[in-house]
């Protein structure tokens, strides 16, 4: 009679041990699920970062692009105001003579005209010398040579104009 309790228990053991295989199975078998979820996700994300991570270089390409178009128009913007001052120099002469006395007609030409070299000096110079530089831009830049070829040539116009202001005919007459 003492046998029977103890198979009882044995067999009662037997069946939690068999529920507890199961469970485990169950947990085992979602585990898998949620690896394979995580393995999806995780490719999903890796993807996700490689397109944010060219996008925003993209974007660091096209500002450094910005930036070199800004310095461009900055330039341009020095050289336009440097060729107004020269013309208004050497159109003060003709403009002011008889309205005012000769000593202003020279100061005034002389002061305009000196600007104008100083407008083409500081595009040179802002333009090369630009501080930090951007990101490797996709535009090209002016090369420096034509910048100061360019502007040294419009300089020597400014001081001949100056001379020809301080010193008497320029040929027109």
């Amino acid at each position: 009679m003492a046998t029977q309790p103890v198979d009882e228990k044995l067999k009662a053991s037997a069946e939690h041990a068999k529920e507890a295989a199961e469970q485990t199975q169950e947990a085992a078998e979602s585990t898998q699920e949620a690896a394979e979820h995580t393995q999806t996700a995780a490719r999903t994300t890796a993807k996700a970062t490689v397109q944010l991570k060219d996008s925003a270089d993209r974007r660091t390409e096209l500002a450094a692009n910005r930036t070199v178009f800004a310095a461009e128009r900055t330039y341009a913007a020095w050289v336009r105001t440097g060729l107004a001052s020269l013309a208004s120099g050497i159109g003060a002469q003709k403009l002011l003579a008889g309205v005012v006395p000769g000593w202003m007609i020279i100061s005034t030409g002389s002061v305009l005209i000196l600007f104008s070299a100083f407008c083409f000096a500081s595009a040179v110079w802002r333009q090369i010398f630009t501080g930090s530089q951007p990101p490797h831009p996709d535009v090209q830049r002016i090369p420096p040579f034509l910048l100061v070829l360019f502007n040294g040539f419009l300089a020597l116009v400014s001081l001949a104009a100056l001379f020809g202001l301080w010193f008497g005919q320029t040929g027109g007459g």
